[in-house]
């Protein structure tokens, strides 16, 4: 949809019912009524007003410079999109990128992968990522970001990541109704790229409610026959409870990070920590800890049995492939 200004503005309903606000220079025999406007401020405002009496008597509406509607979509959903049509915008014409943040090996303190995190909009105007997705969902453009978000977190590996490191990705699990058909998409990226499909990791992200496990699984399914591993995101938070470990077998569980903060001292935490390696012991899945900002943390995790780590205090979100900061690499030499 574009957004001109000036244009005219369309109201179209067939059930015959009064138009709610006056101001129309014309009214065609289909019962569409045409609008003149000079501004989209002032349209919004207009539309905002009588938005709860727009949407009850079923009116529907378009946009355009000429006097000809284009297509007719109802009145909320127009609000919407005129009120974040910059972010609308971004989305659908924007350039993204992908800042990393390393992850690393417990074992020997090593660069084990890299967490690829959206990035959108220039240096002038920076577009929150959860300000995004929020957006994306109300506006029905949820599917075409998370599309965008994966491939840009592929073509990020390109001349900064080495083969054999992986990269952990972000996906939404309701933005993808049919996995054979959605993510054939990411599979011709990584294709194209010539990325080993075994350097890649996708995690359900912690804001997905997750109502349908079984589709779920089908995502994962279809993930790992690809020859590609995934991982559940912020075990312990929302959906993700350990009784999902079972039902679902990833390759990797992430621990939400408020089990991870001072677990070296609190004995809730450490007894869920523990609770959560030896159930993945069992089913063969691999521990990361995430969200780990001090050095005791750190020790707690690697000294209780945790695979792998990441945190401010290893490193932070870069837009170039930083390796982990020099202290957590010394901690594994003096020990």
């Amino acid at each position: 949809m574009e957004y001109p200004e000036p244009g005219h503005f369309f109201l179209h309903n067939d059930r015959n019912v009064p138009v709610p606000f006056q101001g129309y220079e014309y009214k065609s025999e289909d019962g569409t009524y045409t609008f003149p406007y000079e501004n989209l401020a002032s349209l919004y405002d207009k539309l905002a007003d009588f938005s709860d009496d727009l949407q009850e008597e079923g009116w529907t509406c378009s946009i355009n410079r000429s006097h000809q509607p284009g297509i007719f979509i109802t009145v909320e959903r127009f609000i919407l999109l005129l009120k974040y049509r910059d972010i609308v915008e971004l989305i659908k014409d924007g350039v993204f990128t992908s800042h990393l943040q390393p992850i690393i090996d417990l074992t020997d303190n090593s660069l084990f992968a890299y967490e690829s995190l959206l990035r959108a909009g220039d240096q002038s105007k920076k577009v929150n990522p959860g300000e995004l997705f929020d957006v994306a969902s109300i506006t029905g453009f949820h599917s075409l970001l998370d599309q965008k978000a994966r491939k840009s977190a592929i073509e990020c590996r390109k001349g900064q990541v080495a083969p054999g490191i992986k990269s952990f990705i972000n996906f939404l699990p309701s933005t993808i109704y049919n996995p054979e058909y959605c993510l054939r998409h990411t599979f011709q990226i990584v294709n194209e790229l010539g990325v080993n499909p075994e350097d890649l990791v996708f995690e359900v992200v912690e804001t997905e409610n997750i109502e349908d496990v079984e589709h779920l699984k089908s995502i994962l399914e279809v993930y790992k026959r690809e020859g590609m591993k995934v991982a559940l995101d912020d075990v312990g938070a929302g959906f993700a409870t350990v009784e999902m470990l079972t039902l679902l077998k990833p390759d990797y569980v992430k621990i939400d990070r408020s089990y991870i903060n001072h677990c070296d001292t609190d004995k809730e935490n450490q007894n869920f920590l523990r609770k959560v390696i030896k159930i993945s012991k069992k089913l063969g899945i691999l521990v990361l800890a995430e969200g780990i900002e001090r050095e005791e943390e750190l020790l707690f995790c690697k000294e209780i049995g945790i695979h792998y780590a990441q945190g401010y205090f290893i490193g932070k979100p870069s837009p170039v492939a930083e390796v982990p900061l020099a202290h957590t690499l010394t901690l594994s030499m003096s020990e």
